[in-house]
């Protein structure tokens, strides 16, 4: 099965959803929030806002982050334009994207709480849509879009490394450790794709128009490389053992890979411009600690500690998981996932953070 059927997260609003499991993306958003705040700026002082506004969230996902960051957005155009005394609000049309698997029904449902915050009613009108597809594709008409966002999706790949095969063995993703022809075809894969990513919105997004995104990256040269794939190595530690014990195939193991790259910010540099369609306004890498939900001011305890960060993950792969393995094992999984995470946050639970590149680009003059 395609990773573009399976990549999304766990839908609904249950323990296991992503919609309750999501409490990092919420402060990787808040950390990298300035540079979107700045570019909202920048196109308001150049050009001042359309009459009718149109922006796209690309990767969506179905969670409470997604209004969080739309509620900011609306809050930030209204103070500017209230504070040039402007009378005449510009309307806001909000694009939320994501793949076909995406609940989407969940993220809808949310709506109905978007309206006054903090007790201050809104002014700006605010309508909002779902575009199911794939961001690799080119999802609106050309011209249409002035601003576009996407915080910790454009990493996740179209596909599965062609050739990849059961060379990875173990490993199930891109890591240190891989072999160097597993490495070089993640990287290969990701320069395909987010070229792509590029290109069409390149067509869709207006000349002068803004795009603002953070991966879950990788340092160069790496800083405690081994943590910054900590999540999936665990993940992978656990399958192994499974393995041993006879609960999974060893070759359904060698043959299960991540669609994911963490990309490091001289690569991301290097394909934009190579692609050649948008300038680079501004890079910034910003430090996400992965207890980043999970401070209540109570001595650390690394089996609760353990449990924030296997909820995460499971949020995040449980589809490929049930969809790779059977949902049959899953439970399983992440129950001793959560002994493994207790274990290695004993040694480096002060260094265990998500390295997050978040860029800010300006489309060139269409013809440039």
């Amino acid at each position: 099965m395609e990773p573009k059927h399976i990549s999304h997260m766990n839908g609904g609003d249950g323990g296991t959803s992503y919609a309750n499991n999501s409490g990092l993306q919420k402060v990787a958003i808040s950390k990298t929030w300035a540079v979107l705040d700045e570019a909202l700026k920048e196109m308001f002082t150049e050009n001042g806002f359309p009459k009718c506004m149109k922006m796209a969230d690309l990767g969506c996902s179905s969670g409470p982050n997604t209004l969080v960051l739309v509620s900011d957005i609306v809050d930030t155009i209204e103070d500017l334009c209230k504070n040039d005394n402007l009378e005449n609000l510009p309307q806001l049309e909000v694009f939320l994207n994501d793949l076909p698997g995406n609940d989407f029904n969940t993220l809808f449902k949310l709506m109905s709480s978007f309206g006054p915050n903090n007790g201050k009613e809104r002014k700006l009108e605010c309508f909002m849509y779902g575009v199911p597809g794939s961001f690799y594709d080119k999802l609106f008409p050309s011209n249409s879009i002035h601003f576009a966002y996407s915080f910790y999706s454009v990493h996740w790949l179209s596909q599965i490394p062609e050739g990849l095969g059961k060379a990875n063995k173990e490993n199930i993703c891109m890591t240190w450790t891989c072999p160097p022809q597993v490495f070089d075809a993640y990287t290969k894969q990701f320069r395909i794709d987010f070229s792509r990513f590029l290109s069409s919105r390149a067509e869709e997004i207006t000349s002068g128009g803004r795009m603002v995104l953070a991966f879950a990256g990788r340092s160069k040269p790496p800083s405690n490389s081994d943590n910054e794939y900590f999540h999936f190595a665990l993940l992978a530690q656990v399958l192994s053992d499974m393995v041993d014990q006879g609960l999974v195939k060893k070759d359904d193991l060698y043959s299960f890979n991540i669609p994911m790259h963490a990309p490091c910010p001289e690569e991301i540099e290097e394909i934009i411009r190579d692609e050649g369609s948008f300038n680079l306004a501004k890079m910034e890498v910003v430090m996400v600690p992965w207890g980043a939900n999970n401070n209540d001011n109570k001595a650390f305890d690394k089996y609760k500690s353990a449990k924030f960060i296997a909820d995460i993950v499971r949020a995040m792969m449980e589809p490929q998981l049930a969809s790779h393995f059977g949902s049959s094992i899953v439970d399983g999984v992440f129950v001793s996932y959560v002994n493994k995470a207790a274990e290695y946050l004993s040694k480096y639970k002060e260094s265990l953070y998500v390295f997050t590149p978040v860029i800010s680009l300006t489309r060139k003059p269409k013809g440039m």
